[in-house]
């Protein structure tokens, strides 16, 4: 993996906690729909360190991360990526 010094910082600062990065763009009709609800969950889970990232402001970040589409969830612990979803799609049941 390709390391993006803010990005690795974050991350690194971040320890053991979980981390949940949405990939966005100001453009992208999901990703705009979805929002609310990822702001929602943020405020909801103080001990989850919740994270936007847009993809045209950060493309390299977008870019070492390996995002296709939006919108991408990723989500990372101890540094390490865990877990991906990409294309949720604006069903919010689907984020879950």
């Amino acid at each position: 993996m390709v390391k993006i010094p803010g990005f690795d910082t974050l991350l690194s600062k971040a320890g053991n906690k979980l981390v949940v990065v949405d990939f966005t763009a100001t453009w992208c009709g999901p990703c705009v729909y979805i929002a609310p609800l990822f702001e929602k969950l943020a405020n909801e889970n103080a001990d989850v360190i919740f994270v936007k990232v847009d993809v045209d402001a950060a493309r390299d970040v977008s870019g070492a991360c390996g995002v296709r589409c939006m919108p991408t969830f990723q989500f990372y612990k101890n540094g390490e990526k865990v877990k991906m979803k990409e294309k949720w799609g604006s069903r919010k049941e689907e984020v879950g």
